[in-house]
């Protein structure tokens, strides 16, 4: 297991919080991360995946306009 890290040691090394991390992993996001019981492995070369959330407050089809019924 030399080869792998926790998810709060691939945490401080992307600078994210633990659940980020662990949201990743569920969401098969992190290339080659393992499950074992409830503890996650990961790669010690994952690369940190690109941060795909919508941050500029423009959600795509949230709602149709009233214009658009």
């Amino acid at each position: 297991m030399k080869d792998y890290m926790t998810i709060k040691e691939t945490a401080k090394l992307w600078n994210v919080s633990p659940r980020w991390v662990q949201t990743l992993c569920s969401n098969g996001k992190i290339d080659g991360a393992l499950k074992f019981g409830n503890a996650w492995a990961i790669p010690k070369d994952a690369e940190r995946p690109k941060d795909e959330r919508i941050t500029s407050g423009a959600y795509v089809n949230w709602r149709k306009k009233s214009e658009d019924i």
